[in-house]
């Protein structure tokens, strides 16, 4: 389970408690505070606190660009401007805290995102709970022929669990390991800092994640995006789920700009222009590289 009877209690308790205030509040958000949403097969995401909402993009920019504004006619037109243009100060004015369980495995890849505030579970000074992640019999796969960094087909009967048992028997023993060089047992046993070095990758670990939403929409591009991990997107996808209610003008214009959207180069557009005036164009005749070419074409049929 994500959380133990005695969490639940203590979010039952931060949820009871109410308070007055003349900041902005969002409903939706109000409705997520606290709340643990379970990710994986042990972990979860739960909204601590947040500052600003849509209204407060606005104002950033208004107080910025002051009458370049005034030919917009609404606050959501302006949000849709401000994203379709790249603009990013006045979407660092909206602030989210997190509360993440993960495996350790993701925490390192999630950390590569060097944008946001970071205090996490020390295992130099507390004691690990034996957890681990063991992926569903479906999310095992083979490693992709094509892509050095992606999966390939599904594993599947006596292969797949054979490879379930060697993580989950040596997951264990590890943590049998670990908890025996720091048990006393009337001696002084090994220091924690250095028991932990034994643990396995796929054991949880917990942080506090204190993010803006310009640099929060830059991790959900990557982390939420179809190609990207599947542990880590399954993180992604469910903070998209809160940020949605938290400022739904600004995920719409995310969602529509970034994630629905594409980029291209200077090559692709001229590629594009051409073939919508009639010209049949090919990689040859591109000016593109074959990988570009195949990205290009993905992005023309891919209906995601």
């Amino acid at each position: 389970m994500p959380i133990s009877a005695d969490q639940q209690q203590e979010i039952d308790a931060q949820r009871a408690q109410t308070a007055t205030t003349a900041r902005a509040t969002v409903q939706g958000m109000e409705n997520h505070l606290y709340t643990a949403h379970p990710v994986l097969d042990h972990g979860f995401i739960r909204v601590i606190d947040y500052m600003g909402d849509d209204a407060a993009i606005c104002q950033a920019a208004r107080v910025s660009y002051g009458k370049g504004t005034k030919s917009v006619q609404n606050d959501e037109g302006l949000i849709r401007y401000l994203m379709r243009h790249w603009h990013s100060t006045p979407f660092e004015m909206c602030e989210i805290k997190l509360h993440v369980k993960l495996p350790v495995f993701v925490a390192r890849q999630w950390i590569r995102h060097r944008t946001a505030n970071v205090n996490e579970y020390s295992a130099r000074y507390s004691i690990l709970d034996r957890e681990f992640y063991i992926p569903a019999p479906e999310d095992l796969a083979a490693q992709s022929v094509v892509n050095n960094q992606g999966r390939g087909e599904a594993l599947s009967g006596d292969e797949a669990q054979k490879v379930l048992r060697y993580l989950q028997d040596d997951a264990t023993r590890a943590y049998d390991h670990y908890e025996e060089m720091i048990s006393d047992d009337g001696q002084q046993g090994l220091a924690r800092e250095l028991a932990r070095m034994n643990l396995p990758a796929n054991i949880y670990t917990q942080w506090y994640w204190k993010v803006d939403l310009h640099n929060l929409f830059h991790f959900l591009r990557l982390r939420a995006d179809k190609h990207a991990q599947y542990e880590i997107r399954v993180y992604a996808d469910a903070i998209c789920d809160v940020v949605k209610d938290w400022v739904p003008a600004a995920y719409s214009a995310f969602e529509d700009y970034r994630l629905g959207g594409a980029q291209l180069s200077g090559k692709a557009l001229d590629c594009l222009r051409r073939m919508l005036a009639g010209e049949t164009v090919t990689q040859e005749t591109s000016g593109m590289s074959k990988g570009e070419w195949r990205e290009f074409e993905g992005v023309l049929s891919d209906p995601a």
